[in-house]
């Protein structure tokens, strides 16, 4: 054999070579694919390739010059592959983690699983009004609330000095009251939890209490208010009024001196009243940019008094699934909605919708919020809550959306603008189910295509 060839073979018995291959550990201490595996690295041949290898070992010239036949090239080759000779790497990167296989759902799997990973999907929202009424004589006042849905599936509206009923049960029609020029014109309605009774007001600081089952008033409040009532908000048997002289009196409609307390937390008028869902808390919106909140139990004294909003302050809005959650949102100068916690008086949020913000409505439903806006596109705006991210945008009004309503079963909601006409938006419905059940009534409205 040629020397080359002794040399190496003196070199490989003073350094014994390891065995070449381990076994492939499969443990989870063996998942980095950047840090060498120790247990698979040979030391002894990593310290004879830097230090004690022949220069000419694995030289192409010289091996080209000394080879004189294929076999003994043919040997050379088996001869490396046996000693592991034809590894050029020290380090060792041969056991790779193994890839996991993303699990495949089966039938094996509990049905509650299974159905928790598949996505909810998207519900179908109508961007088009379902029915248009024009309401002549509906006054375009910011401040005044003119509109609202009993418990018992009647719509309300006031329409300059008349109050009008929809029973949207029947598709019947009918007229309340019309009242006198000196007291009139009517400046806000609201109905009470029963849907039967329906509270007045007017222009003149009256407020007349109505039987809607036998069409008759029953009693006549003089509240204490020095001019006209433009908010109205029943809690139980307890009617609270808001004034345009800032002030908010409530008054149990029981009994005969029906003044129970007067709150005094605005300078200027109340244009927004709304009653917590538990009847504790009181929040009250004004023209004075200010909404406070009010404590049943506290008497006379409020709880916060929320000055962030920089215009009147109409829109108040409890949330139906969070018991301290209230939204507000802000007039023409504003145009932003807020979220306040109504225990510590934090504002949690605040959404700029650009708009001026003239109502707010909550889902019964899904987590969802609707908001009705004036200039300058006069738009219904359907919100994802707490994303706040726009599920849909509702257009037909030509001019500034006023008042809404939300219909006792929590899908329609009614916008009345002061392009005078009535809308009627399927906003938190499921279309597909309404047209599966078969409706026992007339289609409410189906004969009424304005209203005088």
């Amino acid at each position: 054999m040629d020397t080359g060839g002794s040399s190496y073979l003196k070199a490989m018995a003073r350094c014994p070579i390891q065995r070449s291959f381990l076994p492939r550990d499969t443990s989870k201490e063996n998942l980095d694919r950047f840090i060498p595996n120790r247990s698979a690295m040979d030391f002894d041949f990593a310290y004879w390739q830097l230090m004690e290898r022949p220069p000419n070992l694995n030289d192409d010239q010289q091996a080209t010059k000394k080879v004189s036949s294929p076999s003994r090239e043919a040997y050379k080759k088996r001869l490396a592959e046996a000693m592991n000779l034809n590894r050029t790497r020290i380090l060792s990167f041969r056991n790779r983690p193994q890839t996991p296989t993303p699990p495949v759902a089966t039938q094996t799997l509990p049905v509650g699983i299974y159905q928790q990973q598949q996505r909810k999907p998207p519900r179908h929202i109508p961007k088009t009004f379902e029915r248009m009424l024009d309401v002549h004589d509906l006054a375009d006042d910011f401040y005044l609330n003119l509109l609202d849905w009993g418990t018992d599936n009647v719509l309300a509206i006031a329409l300059y000095h008349t109050v009008y009923l929809w029973d949207a049960s029947k598709g019947s029609t009918t007229e309340l009251v019309t009242v006198d020029e000196d007291t009139g014109p009517v400046t806000s309605i609201n109905w009470a939890a029963d849907g039967r009774y329906l509270a007045v007001g007017l222009n003149s600081s009256q407020v007349q209490i109505w039987d809607c089952a036998d069409c008759r008033r029953l009693r006549t409040l003089e509240c204490g208010h020095a001019s006209r009532v433009g908010s109205l908000a029943w809690n139980d048997l307890i009617l609270t009024t808001g004034g345009m002289d800032g002030k908010i009196i409530n008054n149990d409609v029981r009994v005969r001196s029906h003044v129970v307390n007067t709150y005094r937390g605005h300078t200027l008028q109340v244009c927004g009243l709304k009653w917590s869902g538990s009847g504790q808390h009181l929040a009250s919106g004004g023209n004075d940019n200010v909404v406070n909140i009010w404590d049943r139990s506290t008497s006379t004294q409020r709880l916060h008094r929320l000055v962030e909003h920089t215009s009147a302050v109409k829109a108040l809005a409890w949330c139906p699934f969070q018991t301290n959650l209230l939204a507000t949102g802000g007039g023409e100068g504003d145009g932003s909605i807020k979220f306040w916690n109504t225990r510590t008086g934090a504002c949690l949020n605040t959404v700029e919708t650009g708009s001026q913000v003239s109502s707010l409505l909550w889902s019964n439903k899904e987590r969802e919020l609707l908001s009705s806006h004036g200039f300058t596109q006069n738009q219904l705006t359907l919100w994802k809550y707490p994303s706040m991210v726009k599920m849909a945008e509702l257009n037909g009004h030509t001019s500034r959306v006023l008042y809404t309503a939300l219909s006792p079963n929590g899908c329609t909601v009614a916008s009345a603008a002061a392009d005078e006409r009535l809308m009627f938006w399927n906003v938190f419905g499921d279309p597909e189910n309404a047209k599966k059940a078969a409706p026992k009534v007339p289609e409410p409205f189906s004969h009424v295509n304005r209203i005088r």
